[in-house]
């Protein structure tokens, strides 16, 4: 780790956005999943920390990524993990919220992790749910642990950039930012921390007044937006939730904002690349860049979702261990 870590800051019984997560807190958790990073690369990969506790994975949206990270790091800790998937649960056969809502509670789990469509709906949980409730994606609204993650990824990486923190680092979010969870919690995060965020994308894909909610900055044009930055985050084009034409095609949208080696030059020379996956290759990003190991970070980040994912978990399911 580049620079030395908080103590342990965290007093939390949720994770549900960084809106009002502060910079000692951000770094308590990472300086937890650098403790946790060891255990994965061990032959056994199994420690005893939350042997007992009950951790249910409610995702009322399809994520592969985002569920096993969290499955295998309850299951990597020795807890009871219980994957509730929309796709063969009662909530297909009608089942409202609030009916979930009194399944999970008579379950008594201690940490209910959930991804749903609607934004709010981990908020609701946790005014009504005595376990501890992660939010793993909501709507367009939040992704707390992507953020955490992405931020160790930087944080890693800040000794080659030459840099002992955050403060004036240059971080460009590049693409659908309108229908993006990751920018918002990214923007959130990375501010708290330091950072300067630019959002990169065009007008169509721009939520309205996003300067003064998220307090970044603006541009519609990919060069003039990458240029000279530090970190160059992809976002996935994400096209089933588009309604209507936000782009003319998929061929123009990579074209003007495709992240290409030409484009990457613009960058700072140390600059590296980010995408929080699942790729569009060709559509967001092209795959020489996507696969080039000077640059790209994207397995680094899928790494380090597991780590975060395992220090939330033990955060929220050991209070003992929050102050």
């Amino acid at each position: 780790m580049a620079t030395a870590m908080k103590a342990n800051l965290w007093n939390r019984k949720h994770l549900l956005s960084m809106r009002d997560i502060g910079r000692g807190e951000i770094l308590s958790i990472l300086d937890t999943a650098a403790s946790f990073r060891e255990v994965n690369h061990r032959d056994i990969k199994k420690v005893p920390t939350l042997r007992g506790k009950t951790i249910i994975n409610l995702f009322y949206e399809n994520s592969t990524r985002t569920r096993t990270s969290f499955e295998l790091a309850g299951k990597r800790m020795s807890a009871d993990v219980i994957n509730m998937s929309v796709a063969s649960s009662s909530v297909k056969k009608g089942e409202t919220l609030i009916d979930t809502l009194a399944t999970l509670q008579a379950m008594n789990p201690d940490v209910v992790v959930v991804r749903h469509s609607e934004s709010g709906a981990q908020e609701f949980l946790a005014r009504n749910l005595n376990a501890a409730i992660i939010n793993a994606g909501d709507g367009r609204h939040a992704h707390p642990t992507q953020a955490l993650l992405d931020i160790l990824t930087i944080h890693d990486h800040l000794p080659i950039m030459g840099r002992e923190d955050f403060q004036g680092l240059k971080v460009a979010i590049c693409g659908d930012i309108l229908h993006s969870r990751v920018a918002r919690s990214n923007a959130q995060g990375l501010a708290t921390m330091g950072a300067q965020v630019r959002f990169v994308g065009p007008p169509t894909l721009m939520p309205s007044k996003v300067e003064e909610a998220f307090n970044v900055k603006v541009f519609h044009h990919m060069e003039e937006g990458i240029e000279g930055v530090n970190v160059v985050m992809m976002l996935r084009l994400q096209q089933e939730r588009m309604a209507k034409a936000y782009i003319p095609s998929v061929r123009e949208y990579f074209h003007y904002w495709g992240l290409t080696r030409k484009r990457l030059a613009l960058a700072s020379e140390t600059a590296i690349v980010m995408h929080p996956g699942p790729m569009n290759r060709g559509v967001e990003i092209a795959s020489e860049v996507a696969d080039d190991l000077e640059r790209s970070v994207i397995l680094e980040q899928v790494a380090n979702g597991l780590a975060i994912r395992m220090a939330v978990l033990y955060r929220l399911c050991t209070p003992g261990s929050r102050s």
